[in-house]
């Protein structure tokens, strides 16, 4: 037999599994796919890790906080729409249905398509305004967060790792990028709540605390500004 014809294989139910246990099916599989044929060739900035982590990190995430799998497909698929050409939307409704849609449309700050962007300010703080009006219980929230969240490390991550120079690669400045990220926590905490927030939080603070370090160790001598 071929592959293509394998039967599909059935596993044994764990009796012991949790109930609030999540089974992720074939739309979840497929949506796998999906993402990964339409991100296959991009790259986290200035980096040659695959965006694909990002997506997959993400949806990781979404699972660990207790989502859904919709919510973990969103996760997947959020940064489709923003960052992929073509009519995005129109087949993420057709191959996962209008709820997914709808979370990735939520999570979505700019329908660019991987073209040109509104300016990174005004975008990111109508994005903040987004969330508050949301309100508590959407599904999106939780998406949203958990994408914030694996950025925040990544972020925290190469801050370590690079210093300083770490700032070059954002389309704004170290202070602008601290305003967004509080600014999120902020809205998260009033709409959100919850072990996810809490978490965003503590990263936030590591990176402030950790660029105010290397800024100090930089105007003492340390001229790349990096950690030692």
């Amino acid at each position: 037999m071929t592959p293509q014809t394998l039967p599909a294989r059935k596993h044994p139910v764990k009796r012991d599994r949790h109930l609030d246990f999540v089974r992720l099916g074939t739309r979840f599989e497929r949506a796998t796919a999906y993402a990964t044929e339409m991100h296959r060739e991009q790259a986290r900035k200035a980096s040659p890790v695959p965006y694909l982590a990002h997506l997959l990190g993400v949806a990781s995430l979404v699972l660990e906080y207790g989502g859904s799998e919709d919510q973990a497909i969103a996760g997947l698929l959020h940064d489709t729409i923003e960052d992929c050409p073509g009519d995005q939307a129109g087949q993420i409704r057709r191959r996962f249905g209008n709820h997914v849609l709808a979370m990735v449309e939520a999570c979505t700050d700019s329908h660019a398509g991987g073209g040109r962007k509104a300016p990174w300010k005004g975008r990111k703080q109508l994005y903040v305004d987004h969330l508050a009006a949301l309100g508590p219980g959407h599904p999106a929230l939780l998406v949203s967060a958990c994408d914030k969240l694996n950025n925040a490390r990544a972020i925290r991550t190469d801050l370590r790792r690079i210093g300083l120079p770490l700032w070059g690669r954002f389309s704004a400045p170290a202070p602008e990028q601290l305003w967004y990220y509080r600014s999120l926590v902020a809205a998260f905490s009033r709409s959100l709540g919850g072990e996810v927030t809490g978490e965003l939080r503590r990263t936030v603070h590591d990176i402030a605390r950790l660029d105010r370090a290397l800024r100090v160790s930089s105007a003492e001598g340390n001229p790349e500004g990096r950690a030692r």
